[in-house]
């Protein structure tokens, strides 16, 4: 990090090429589409490294990385909202799967739409902690709220995953029929 700050240009491809997995990773489950992943990742990496002399160790560096990141995404997600979204209904008539693989690729889908359908602060603070692994103290870092919060937007969250794929949260709240 010291080297990249220096202006050494290996140092910093090589800081980069290690964190943009994690990156990409969490731009992919925040936009929810790849094409908007992979602009988000590089906007992401373009915003780290003129922010670079900016990072003052307060914290761990990855940590200020997926920050920026997440700032990115957000960012993205409130342009997103003020352009229509396309439809594509093929995706949406998925012939039944016979193999695991297509249930695997299913299920990710099925998870996929349950986080775009996530407020995107609850989705920031459930993607951060599941995906990326982060701890509670690190996320309300990343996204600058009370740690206390972050517990409630991870919980709110997972809830309404839960819900969406078909397992309330609470065994208490079963679907009722009515005939």
């Amino acid at each position: 990090m010291q080297e990249a700050l220096a202006g050494d240009r290996r140092a910093l491809d090589t800081l980069l090429r290690r964190h943009y997995p994690f990156v990409y990773g969490l731009c992919r489950r925040m936009t929810g589409n790849d094409a908007d992943a992979a602009d988000a990742a590089q906007d992401a990496l373009v915003a780290i490294v003129r922010g670079l002399a900016r990072f003052d160790g307060r914290s761990r560096f990855s940590t200020w990385v997926y920050r920026v990141a997440t700032n990115v995404c957000l960012d993205e997600l409130r342009r997103r909202r003020r352009r229509p979204e396309p439809r594509d209904d093929a995706l949406s008539a998925r012939p039944a799967s016979t193999t695991a693989l297509d249930s695997s690729v299913a299920d990710r889908v099925d998870v996929d739409a349950a986080l775009r359908s996530l407020p995107a602060d609850y989705r920031a603070a459930v993607v951060l902690r599941d995906l990326c692994g982060l701890d509670y103290d690190e996320i309300a870092t990343v996204l600058g709220i009370p740690p206390g919060t972050v517990r409630s937007r991870i919980s709110r969250g997972r809830a309404a995953v839960a819900e969406r794929l078909g397992n309330p949260s609470r065994p208490d709240r079963r679907p009722t029929t009515r005939s």
